[in-house]
């Protein structure tokens, strides 16, 4: 018997995404990419390259002020660390900027042509990097800057679904007065970088379309089944999304070092399927991943294949068929508190 054809995806990937290199031991580091790598090789999917591409200024601005684009510029060719966290090398700006561009790029050929699924193996990761403000890790922020561009390009409705252990605080307030950009994150609370309350919907004409989930340490598959099923699939499922983008961080797993969730890798599956799900259904199939957290490596490989499996591969294997209905009682009433707060 034949084993089915590979479903197609396209892959945003450069040997210069591991030239952002800390001077010492830090936990983003380019071997996170070996582990990313890894999980991409092992997929059965026939997977398309995205040119590699510098985002230009004029893409930066959309949510970046210009006055932290200068900031950036004048430290490019530097090294030395930003914040505790956040370092820079002499070839970390211009990474950063590689890493911004080609996921927008990724994001227009998702817009324009056949193929609607796409995985970015980024770095450095974005979802803390604020409008003039590098932070956590964070230098641009690179599924902000890919959703300005599907706006840019006429969708009229980007959904940002952020499942990284911590809450993407950048992301939240460059779109927090936005209709047209539906935030919602899941994420450890209270923890780093001490965002992303419930009561944290938006403001002005964006109130409501900021959805978090703050999750109590030690939280598993089911408590996060609860979430989704019970909560963010209805809400992403009254946004209508014209796109989804996935702010993807795999620290949430019982692996990483830096969080105390206790996630296994099939979650990751299940939360990628359900959200391909969505965009089949309102997007047109439109939906792109981009790679965020995750430092234990054997975890990162294991829970981005498990994602791609979610996201592209219809054959991927049924998982989470047993959960605690205790755990998923627990998590709704969580999570419908911050659907209540949103409305």
């Amino acid at each position: 018997m034949s084993s089915p054809a590979a479903e197609a995806a396209l892959l945003v990937d450069d040997p210069r995404f591991s030239d952002h290199a800390p001077p010492a031991y830090h936990p983003e580091r380019p071997e996170r990419l070996i582990a990313a790598r890894a999980a991409v090789a092992r997929a059965n999917v026939a997977w398309t390259a995205i040119a590699p591409s510098r985002a230009t200024d004029d893409a930066l601005v959309r949510v970046h002020s210009a006055s932290y684009l200068a900031e950036l510029e004048r430290m490019n060719g530097k090294k030395g660390y930003i914040d505790p966290d956040t370092y820079v090398n002499e070839s970390s700006i211009e990474v950063a900027r590689l890493a911004a561009g080609s996921v927008a790029a990724m994001v227009a050929q998702i817009v324009s042509g056949p193929v609607k699924r796409g995985v970015a193996l980024v770095r450095p990761p974005g979802h803390h990097a604020r409008e003039s403000q590098a932070m956590g890790f964070c230098l641009f922020n690179n599924v902000a800057v890919a959703a300005a561009e599907a706006r840019a390009l006429g969708l009229p409705r980007v959904a940002i679904v952020d499942f990284d252990v911590h809450h993407g605080n950048g992301t939240q307030e460059m779109f927090y007065a936005d209709p047209g950009v539906l935030y919602v994150s899941t994420h450890q609370f209270p923890f780093y970088p001490g965002t992303g309350a419930l009561d944290e919907t938006g403001t002005g004409e964006g109130k409501g379309f900021t959805l978090n989930v703050p999750m109590t340490a030690g939280g598993g598959d089911a408590v996060y089944r609860g979430a989704f099923e019970r909560v963010i699939l209805p809400v992403l499922d009254a946004f209508a999304p014209s796109i989804i983008l996935v702010s993807a961080g795999f620290d949430a797993s019982l692996r990483d070092p830096l969080a105390e969730m206790t996630l296994g890798a099939a979650a990751f599956g299940w939360i990628s399927r359900a959200l391909r799900n969505v965009a089949d259904k309102h997007s047109e199939g439109r939906i792109g991943m981009v790679l965020e957290g995750g430092y234990d490596l054997v975890a990162l490989e294991g829970g981005l294949l498990s994602a791609i499996h979610g996201m592209v591969n219809h054959d991927a294997e049924e998982i989470l068929r047993e959960v605690d209905h205790d755990d998923l009682d627990r998590a709704e009433a969580t999570a419908r508190r911050a659907w209540a707060q949103a409305l």
